[in-house]
């Protein structure tokens, strides 16, 4: 893995860099962002009836009280750690962090906050702050050999701790004060409690890091922001390329003799002669000008941008059509482009739920539960009721629909069929709850019935009118 940690590094500079700088590479980081998890990936327990004892009314009744506790603490600043961002926040600055920079770390703790019921927050930390210690740390050179990248292991290869700095390293006040360390046990010794999500996906065996998503592609970027660049300030500038014929030796004037200086437009440089917009600048006597056609804007741009944009896409599984936003294809090939590329914001969406969002919502319900806002019976004794307790499916943004009627029916298809359920096809077309649309229709009917009669519809009503 030297290959990885020894470069890493350079990697997450140089993936900063084009972030900043490449359009193109910054569209494709919040492509990613947006879709994946959009405004924040939001929870729907789903309580395992059999495993937890209940019955369908109790479960019913325990899922909502626990959606209703978890909307109180997710949207409020007080679950992060530097009382800043809501949860849905927390998951966004997380996963573009962990875009840019490889990977991303979170830590649970627990903070009393006034007038707040709850302790849980969650401390995130960018990658570099996780690095191996200095001398200064009094770490011995037998420990320091099992420590890689801030990340210690034992004999067997198991993470046991991560060592988090103070101070970013190249930050001016480490440079100029001494960095402390501090070592945090991966899982606590007593409850095996994850003390340290580690957001990173690996890729190797005996990979402890993980490497910007815009790493096979850093080359390539660059080389097309340079070139982005030299074109557009060819373009920006309107005035034309003149080359100057020197006075010969003959003439009155010799080489090198300066101009008047009233004939230049730069008069603290006696040697040169500058175009100003409409400006009409004397040259020497003898000298002549030729105009140098630049043949900008490249007729070949487009072409060759799209090109080494399209390979870009494949390296970063995303397709020409969702990475440059343009579609100007037919409906089948749009369709085509957005379900690939479909496929790779779940994988990634499947992920960060994995890393981030279900373990930080198993630890608030066990704070939860132990402070009683939860009833749920055999908790913290029973691993497989604990695991029924906390099980929840995660939604975020939708795939959208380039034609809703189609969308639609096929979606009505697919129910009739018995493929898939109201419930799956409500979250996945508009984001909503199927159950809570039903309980608003049915409210809106009721209220219909009340303004226009048992008999006449709102549509009808206005005909009438």
């Amino acid at each position: 893995m030297e290959d990885i940690h020894d470069n890493l590094q350079t990697l997450r500079v140089r993936s900063r860099d084009l972030t900043m700088g490449v359009l193109l590479a910054a569209g494709a980081l919040k492509t990613y962002r947006t879709n994946v998890v959009g405004s924040g990936l939001t929870p729907k327990p789903v309580i395992d009836r059999e495993a937890a004892g209940l019955s369908e009314e109790q479960a019913d009744a325990l899922e909502k009280e626990i959606l209703r506790e978890f909307n109180l603490w997710a949207d409020s600043p007080n679950c992060d750690g530097e009382r800043a961002s809501s949860f849905y926040e927390l998951q966004q600055v997380a996963f573009y962090n962990w875009l840019m920079s490889g990977d991303c770390f979170a830590i649970p703790q627990m903070k009393q906050r006034a007038g707040w019921p709850y302790e849980t927050c969650i401390q995130l930390v960018e990658a570099d702050r996780v690095c191996t210690p200095g001398d200064a740390a009094g770490i011995g050179l037998e420990t320091d050999e099992k420590i890689i990248n801030g990340v210690e292991v034992d004999e067997s290869g198991q993470v046991v701790a991560y060592w988090i700095a103070k101070h970013h390293p190249l930050s001016a006040r480490a440079m100029n004060e001494k960095n402390d360390w501090t070592r945090v046990e991966a899982y606590g010794a007593r409850t095996g409690r994850r003390n340290v999500l580690h957001l990173m996906m690996k890729e190797r065996l005996g990979q402890r890091r993980g490497v910007p998503i815009l790493a096979p592609v850093i080359e390539s970027l660059k080389q097309l922001g340079r070139y982005t660049d030299a074109e557009l300030m060819a373009v920006v500038n309107g005035f034309p390329a003149l080359l100057v014929t020197p006075v010969s030796a003959t003439t009155e004037l010799p080489i090198g003799e300066a101009a008047p200086e009233e004939a230049l437009v730069d008069s603290g440089d006696k040697n040169t002669i500058e175009l100003g917009a409409g400006s009409i600048i004397d040259l020497n006597p003898g000298e002549t000008v030729t105009q140098v056609t630049p043949g900008r804007p490249n007729a070949q741009f487009d072409q060759f941008v799209t090109s080494i944009a399209r390979q870009i896409g494949a390296a970063l599984e995303l397709p020409y059509e969702i990475l440059v936003k343009q579609f100007s294809s037919n409906y089948s090939t749009s369709r085509a482009a957005l379900l690939e590329a479909w496929k790779a914001f779940l994988e990634w969406r499947d992920w960060m739920v994995e890393k981030f969002c279900q373990p930080v919502y198993e630890e608030w319900l066990s704070e939860a539960v132990a402070k009683g806002r939860g009833h749920a019976p055999g908790y913290f004794t029973d691993p497989a009721k604990r695991k029924a307790y906390t099980r929840a499916e995660w939604y975020g943004p939708t795939q959208g629909q380039l034609d809703p009627t189609k969308e639609v029916t096929a979606a009505e298809a697919r129910v009739k069929a018995g493929f898939s359920s109201r419930t799956k096809e409500a979250m996945e077309l508009t984001g909503t709850d199927f159950l809570d649309n039903m309980k608003s229709a049915k409210r809106e009917t009721e209220l219909m019935k009340e303004a226009f009669g048992e008999e006449t519809t709102g549509t009808a009503k206005e005909e009438q009118d």
